[in-house]
């Protein structure tokens, strides 16, 4: 069985997007913004895709950086808990990668969504599937 379905589910187009985590783990962000232009991402919980009582969440308190071009390996950063990530302007930190675990969602709260304020790129990739399925059987994660 191949790892889509057995234990990932991933939308690759996920900027401004609601995950939902009922049925996995947690979710791993991988963002892009290239040309060494630092972009802040921000981090939202909610009780549906909807975004029904959406409010920020301040679980980030580790995240990893590097060029994304693969010339280098990541660099750890922590920071206090926060609901956002703010990546410098410089090539080294054009990608940016963060965890969140669904034991870190309020209660009720099931879905989350990672938001670039500039022209970044935003994948979301949801592990540790709860259900395994072939992956034309896996569910819509923003549904």
């Amino acid at each position: 069985m191949e790892a889509l379905g057995r234990t990932l589910n991933v939308i690759s187009l996920a900027d401004g997007v609601y995950i939902n985590l009922r049925d996995c783990g947690g979710v791993a962000f991988s963002c892009y913004l290239a040309a060494a232009a630092g972009d802040t991402y921000t981090l939202v919980e909610a009780k549906d895709a909807a975004g029904t009582s959406s409010q920020n969440l301040a679980a980030i308190t580790r995240y990893y950086t590097c060029t994304g071009d693969g010339t280098d390996t990541w660099t750890k950063r922590t920071q206090a808990a926060a609901a956002t990530v703010v990546t410098a302007a410089a090539a080294t930190q054009n990608a940016m990668w963060v965890e969140i675990d669904g034991t870190q969602l309020s209660d009720d709260y099931d879905y989350v969504k990672l938001t670039s304020t500039g022209a970044g790129r935003v994948e979301a990739i949801a592990r540790d599937l709860v259900v395994q399925r072939a992956p034309a059987n896996l569910p819509a994660l923003g549904a």
